[in-house]
């Protein structure tokens, strides 16, 4: 399948696949989407509450997400193993065009004076070899897996306290966004866990809820009108 680097309306680049009419991030803004959904909407849940986190991300696709996750995990202080799953890796080329570490990098002004050392955090987590453990910063342990989310449980990670499902759209890809899948990642989280989603799609409301998941239709990243977030025995304190 042919893919096209696109510029989006924050400055950031995406990947766009033309045989489907998708991309990997909003066109609105990829970073703000990622920031918007699986930051403030996933990962700041347990900034008050957790000095370590493990991280399940569905569709590892560019990094931009386990970047920012990166970036503020050594802001909080807050010690974070992020599994990774994609089954179709974007090359070194693309990850380079992409190349969202300066727009990332706005968002955290106050970390200037480290900005060399997250670079190479930045690079460190593409180059990173796969099915491997890395230490990549201080508060920041990552593993990436080429494998197809069906048959996540071969990966043998478990105790999961926050999921980002990242996965393409249901209009490309129907089935990732049913209960199947749902019950598969459901699998390896703990008794308490957070599910975040860029999408607000019925079917995965349905799913979470069958699991035992209290679901929350939070307002949407720009350009987008709703996001969903799925509880499971977790308590959000205001």
């Amino acid at each position: 399948m042919k893919r096209i680097i696109q510029e989006t309306e924050d400055g950031s680049k995406t990947i766009y696949i033309e045989d489907w009419d998708e991309s990997y991030h909003s066109k609105h803004g990829a970073v703000q989407e990622a920031f918007h959904v699986f930051i403030q909407n996933g990962l700041h849940h347990f900034k008050e509450t957790k000095d370590f986190i493990k991280i399940l991300e569905i569709g590892l696709g560019t990094g931009l997400n386990s970047f920012i996750t990166l970036i503020e995990a050594e802001k909080n202080k807050i010690s974070v193993q992020y599994v990774g799953i994609e089954k179709f890796p974007v090359s070194k080329e693309e990850f380079e065009l992409v190349n969202y570490f300066e727009n990332v990098f706005k968002l955290y002004p106050e970390l200037e004076d480290r900005k060399t050392e997250f670079l190479e955090y930045y690079q460190l987590l593409f180059d990173s070899n796969w099915e491997k453990w890395h230490k990549i910063s201080p508060y920041f342990e990552f593993k990436k897996v080429e494998e197809d989310f069906f048959n996540l449980k071969n990966i043998q990670e478990k105790n999961v306290d926050l999921v980002y499902f990242d996965a393409f759209g249901s209009r490309v890809q129907p089935e990732l966004w049913e209960k199947e899948l749902l019950e598969i990642v459901d699998s390896v989280t703990k008794n308490s866990a957070i599910f975040t989603t860029y999408a607000a799609k019925g079917s995965i409301k349905r799913g979470l809820k069958d699991l035992g998941y209290i679901v929350q239709k939070r307002p949407g990243p720009p350009g987008k009108r709703e996001m969903m977030v799925g509880l499971k025995n977790f308590s959000i304190t205001k």
